[in-house]
């Protein structure tokens, strides 16, 4: 699987790291290093690690990389809530965001599942 391109869980990874970015330029700026950082850097690992995923020989290894932006988007997801408690989203920004990362598990969720299925059926 080398071109990532195809897969739809990495182009709504990669809208979703966009998006995270434009919405953190208006956090304040004493969290330059902090929730900005770590929000981007999350966000930012997802696609990554799709693509990374991607280039590797077998399955298994796709499956690891996979399962890595899994993680990645299950800590955005945490992210995303400790910003709008601390007030830097609103309640619907948080519920846009939300239910997108939330996609993206379930996408991820799904395909780590599928490739697992095939590599017990060979």
């Amino acid at each position: 699987m080398s071109d990532y391109k195809k897969l739809k869980v990495w182009d709504y990874a990669h809208n979703y790291a966009i998006e995270i970015y434009k919405l953190t330029k208006d956090f304040p700026e004493e969290e330059k290093y902090g929730i900005i950082s770590q929000l981007r850097r999350s966000s930012t690992s997802i696609p990554t690690n799709i693509v990374e995923g991607c280039g590797q020989i077998d399955n298994g290894n796709l499956v690891r990389f996979f399962g890595i932006a899994r993680g990645s988007a299950f800590e955005s997801e945490y992210q995303l809530l400790l910003s709008k408690d601390l007030g830097f989203i609103s309640q619907e920004q948080y519920n846009i965001m939300n239910e997108k990362v939330k996609h993206i598990i379930r996408m991820l969720t799904k395909l780590i599942y599928s490739l697992k299925m095939s590599e017990n059926n060979k």
